[in-house]
């Protein structure tokens, strides 16, 4: 007891997250991890009944989101998309409306109707268009004015200090007019442009000078410089130089060592060192493992290497499966579910399920998804976290 009396509010709740985890692993048995006889589903028509609710219609309680609401848009229908459905024409024609009315006159996205455009925001309403796919929701972008827009983010006197040393970067990226400068904005501006089809060297010009000097000495990457090593952020980084063709300046090998030892006991990933797992790094953490396989191992394309086992992509999200009960996704046992988690949740799923095909076109090996093929998840594309059918129609409406 006066051990106990002694530890730190970060240990206490290391050890109830713990305990809550291996409580459900406690229902299982080896024999049940060996022949995959899982008392564990994702009960998709409780998620879609959650998702297509909160597409419809959202309590007072999500007022405090009233700048977020492309988010919510692209965090349910990804999550539909996840599950290998779609909406109807109406719900459909009334997001393409509302996102329509969110799009500034001077392009990009606010978080509402009237609202500043913001490149968060942008990325957001653009990736829910994408996923919604179709004439309709990808002619609603105006791409002449998102050229516009991102480049009017691009910032031309951005001072960082590092130490004793202050170190000006040029042509760096805000995330809207007169904001903050970081890792997010490098990131969301290039997947947009990437995907819409509108990416150039003015836009790309000084990125990855920024993204290197933002890679810390754990390896993985923080919003800005000086900052520590971040789970979103590291995915924000890595996608960025992968899509502008400078990954091969990160050390790449202290990377993945940071990044794979963000995996607790727990077998969730936590966003930082010393912090507790949460359902959403799933996603954030294992696209960087997969990601730098392809890397270091470019004729496996989508496949693993040695870093992630086959076990751990599947036994990762069993907690989080367990923990459903009605729809939705949580940050960990103990929590409340969200869209937010319920999106990256399944994304990582995703991921997991997918990391030993060979590529796009061959589906994951029943051994491979936790719980079977009821289970089974559509894939995403890494780099921009988009169902891959939707981005390819999206490449294929922009690029011809």
């Amino acid at each position: 007891m006066e051990e106990l009396s002694r530890i730190t509010v970060s240990q206490r709740e290391q050890f109830l997250v713990e305990n809550d985890v291996f409580g459900i692993y406690s229902c299982f048995n080896a024999s049940d991890f060996a022949s995959q006889k899982f008392l564990v589903e994702i009960q998709r028509d409780k998620q879609l009944d959650y998702l297509m609710d909160g597409l419809r219609k959202l309590s007072p309680s999500f007022s405090s989101l009233d700048a977020n609401r492309p988010w919510i848009c692209y965090w349910i229908l990804h999550s539909i998309a996840l599950l290998g459905d779609s909406v109807d024409d109406e719900l459909e024609n009334n997001t393409i409306d509302f996102l329509g009315r969110c799009q500034d006159s001077d392009g990009g996205y606010g978080g509402g109707p009237g609202q500043l455009p913001h490149l968060a925001t942008t990325y957001a309403a653009v990736n829910a268009l994408v996923t919604l796919g179709g004439d309709k929701a990808l002619s609603s972008i105006n791409r002449e004015k998102m050229s516009c827009f991102l480049r009017r983010m691009k910032d031309t006197n951005g001072g960082f200090s590092i130490a004793l040393q202050i170190l000006t970067y040029s042509l760096i990226i805000r995330m809207h007019d007169m904001g903050e400068i970081d890792i997010r904005a490098c990131y969301t501006a290039i997947s947009v442009a990437s995907i819409l089809n509108i990416m150039d060297d003015e836009l790309t010009r000084g990125l990855g000078d920024y993204i290197l000097s933002c890679q810390t000495y754990e390896g993985g990457i923080g919003g800005e410089p000086g900052s520590e090593a971040h789970g979103g952020y590291t995915y924000c980084g890595l996608a960025t130089m992968i899509l502008i063709n400078e990954v091969d300046r990160l050390n790449l090998d202290s990377l993945m060592n940071w990044v794979v030892h963000r995996q607790g006991v727990e077998m969730g990933f936590q966003g930082r060192t010393n912090k507790l797992v949460d359902g959403c790094y799933t996603f954030w953490q294992i696209q960087g493992i997969v990601t730098e396989s392809i890397i270091h191992l470019p004729t496996l394309t989508g496949g693993c290497n040695q870093y992630l086992t086959a076990s751990g992509c599947r036994d990762m999200c069993s907690c989080a499966l367990r923990s459903v009960h009605g729809g939705g996704f949580r940050d960990k046992p103990s929590k409340s579910r969200d869209f937010y988690h319920t999106c990256y949740c399944l994304s990582g799923l995703s991921v997991a399920q997918h990391a030993w095909s060979k590529d796009e076109d061959t589906p994951p090996l029943t051994r491979d998804i936790l719980g079977g093929y009821a289970n089974h998840l559509e894939p995403v594309h890494l780099l921009h976290n988009v169902v891959m059918d939707q981005y390819n129609e999206a490449i294929e409406f922009f690029f011809h």
